[in-house]
């Protein structure tokens, strides 16, 4: 198995799951419901969100979330 690390944390991907896949489980909302303030990051290299869907859960990802305020 790949070795798959979410924010520095081990990970065990389901069998196809996308990128999409795994921000809509950890947000709890489908990812089309407009802005959701979160960048992601696989290997280093930022993921477009229009790719999440077809990039499949590997390597390293950092999930980055937008916060308000200061």
């Amino acid at each position: 198995m790949t070795q798959v690390s979410i924010n520095g944390e081990p990970y065990e991907p389901a069998a196809g799951e996308s990128i999409r896949d795994l921000v809509e489980a950890r947000t709890g909302k489908p990812v089309t419901e407009g802005p959701l303030g979160i960048a992601v990051a696989q290997d280093g290299a930022v993921v477009p969100r229009s790719r999440w869907a077809e990039t499949p859960v590997a390597g390293s990802i950092e999930i980055v979330t937008a916060v308000q305020g200061g």
